[in-house]
């Protein structure tokens, strides 16, 4: 795999960014439908805190004192599916075996997996699947970084 280096100035914030997304708002066409699903499993994903609203319905990560990802649901019965898939982080192997189980069990689609994928990159296990609208997700681990060189 060939990395290609996209930032040649000097970073202005030498801090170190602790996360690079702060949310995802992804359509679906059966707002209860959607709601069942994710919260069988996006709590073990790190995502514990739910807040429905009058046309969303979020899912918070644990947040202490800081702003905290979120991952929030929008009705929208005229939704298109396209190409996007959302992957999701999880620590090991074991945890995407575990979280697959679950995401099966809510009534996701299996697509493939889990699975080693040889031709991602070395060590990159994961589980592709489609929530009931159709839509494309993953769990995935890196068993070896990807460095940009």
């Amino acid at each position: 795999m060939e990395t290609i280096e996209l930032r040649c100035e000097p970073i202005e914030n030498h801090k170190m960014k602790t996360r690079c997304f702060d949310h995802i708002d992804l359509r679906v066409k059966d707002m209860e439908v959607a709601i069942e699903f994710y919260g069988k499993f996006l709590p073990q994903l790190g995502f514990v805190h739910e807040s429905p609203g009058e046309d969303f319905h979020t899912f918070y990560a644990a947040g202490g004192d800081r702003p905290s990802e979120f991952f929030c649901l929008t009705q929208d019965t005229n939704h298109q599916l396209n190409g996007t898939r959302i992957a999701f982080w999880a620590d090991t192997r074991e945890e995407v075996d575990r979280l697959a189980k679950l995401v099966r069990e809510a009534g996701g689609k299996t697509l493939e997996g889990p699975e080693i994928c040889v031709d991602y990159s070395p060590g990159y296990y994961a589980f592709f699947f489609e929530d009931p609208d159709g839509n494309k997700l993953e769990i995935c681990c890196r068993e070896s970084p990807v460095i940009a060189g």
